[in-house]
This record gives structure tokens, C-alpha cells and sequence, in this order.
């Protein structure tokens, strides 16, 4: 795992309107572009909205295809990057070395970063901080299934590595998973974590139970 290199923002040029608002400093934050379900076209906006960004790799696998010129041989990587507050991303690209194949896969991650509600939906604790998930939440992809639900304080996060390592850059600290179908395929498995953390702001809650839910932004919640 490492930080996301350093961003110029002088010398970026935007080519969309909301990278022009986002340099001109008209929008702020990264919530004020995903709660309005606009989409990122320019990894640059995020990197300009979410400074401290890190980025790990989740998988480098060899794919080969016959062309009638010979075998081509390109390799496929599966990256992550968050800011371990609320803020995530998964994406994947294919290039022939593996350089140019990282750092595709991290700039699709950013275009595709997503905000987690947080809170302390475990019976068990009810310490009103933003720690686990605030409700059971599925997602499903391929054949892959993924449940993710409220765990106490101090449990830590009982999931495959594939799975803990998105959600600690989502910044959950404590959650209890469980997994069906073929895990072994690591762009759906990560696609069905991502899917499952997407429900936790899709859910309608009441006003009361949404005072204790933190999105985007760590903290302790009222209780």
C-alpha cells in the first residue's frame, strides 16, 4: 500500500465543467459530487478533493489471447484506493507491461470512488461511533456474494483478505463477512464488496437512526 502521488494542481488542465468547478474551488468536497450522482471523468478531481488517497493493488494476473499475428500476452491488475475515511474505490485495466497496467487500474479506481456510510449497528457495542457498518448490507457480482454486517468494537474485521483490505480503506474498523460462489475471481469478488458498501447509503432510514450514522466524514455520532 502507498499514498497516491502527490497532486499539482497548477499545472492540471481540466477538460469537463466539473473539473473546471472543482479547480476554480466552486465545489469543495467529494460529497457535494457524489450525493448529487454526478459522474467523474477526470481522476484529477479526485485527487484535487481527497489529498490523502492510498492506493494497494489487489491482484496482477497474466491473460493471454491468439491474434493472427502471435500470442499477445497483457497483464490485468485489480487496484483499490481510499482515504480510510468514508471514501473508496475499486477499478481494473489490462496494458502489456505492468506499469502502464497500475497505474490504468488506480486512475478507473478514482472514477469510480463511491462514499460509505459508517456507524455502530452491532447489538452488542451500541458505543455510537462510526466504526463498523450501520446495517447488514449484500452485494452480489458474478457469481460472488458478499454480507457484511455490524460487529462490536475491538472484533476487528473477520473477512477474506480481499474484503478486509477494502473495507480498512473505506475505513471500517470492525465488521463480521460472509461469502458465497467462486472467491477465487478477484475483480467480482471486490466488485460484490463494492456493491454491498454501496447499499449503505441506499437504504432509507428514519431521522432518528440517521443522527447516529456518519457518511464520508469520521467522528463519533450522537447518541
Amino acid at each position: 500500500m502507498r499514498r497516491v502521488e502527490e497532486f499539482n494542481m497548477e499545472r492540471w488542465q481540466p477538460r469537463t465543467r466539473l473539473g473546471r468547478e472543482v479547480k476554480e474551488g466552486r465545489i469543495k468536497d467529494i460529497s457535494q459530487i457524489l450525493r448529487a450522482g454526478k459522474p467523474i471523468k477526470e481522476s484529477e478531481i479526485v485527487d484535487a478533493l481527497v489529498p490523502n488517497l492510498q492506493e494497494e493493488i489487489l491482484e496482477v494476473t497474466l491473460v493471454q489471447r491468439m491474434h493472427k499475428s502471435g500470442r499477445r500476452v497483457k497483464y490485468r491488475v485489480v487496484a483499490v484506493v481510499g482515504n480510510r475515511d468514508g471514501i473508496v474505490g475499486v477499478g481494473h485495466a489490462s496494458a502489456r507491461d505492468i506499469g502502464s497496467s497500475i497505474k490504468k487500474a488506480v486512475t478507473v479506481a478514482k472514477l469510480n470512488v463511491i462514499e460509505v456510510a459508517r456507524g455502530c449497528g452491532s447489538w452488542e457495542c451500541g458505543c455510537a461511533r462510526s466504526h463498523s457498518v450501520p446495517f447488514e448490507v449484500t452485494g452480489k457480482s458474478g457469481s460472488v456474494t458478499v454480507v457484511i454486517k455490524p460487529a462490536p468494537r475491538g472484533l476487528g474485521l473477520a473477512a477474506a483478505e480481499i474484503p478486509k483490505t477494502i473495507l480498512r480503506m473505506a475505513g471500517i474498523h470492525d465488521a463480521w463477512t460472509r461469502t458465497e460462489g467462486e472467491t477465487r475471481a478477484t475483480l467480482n469478488f471486490s466488485m460484490a464488496v463494492m456493491e454491498a458498501l454501496k447499499q449503505t447509503t441506499r437504504v432509507v432510514m428514519s431521522d432518528r437512526y440517521r443522527e447516529r450514522v456518519v457518511i464520508g466524514k469520521a467522528g463519533v455520532v450522537s447518541g
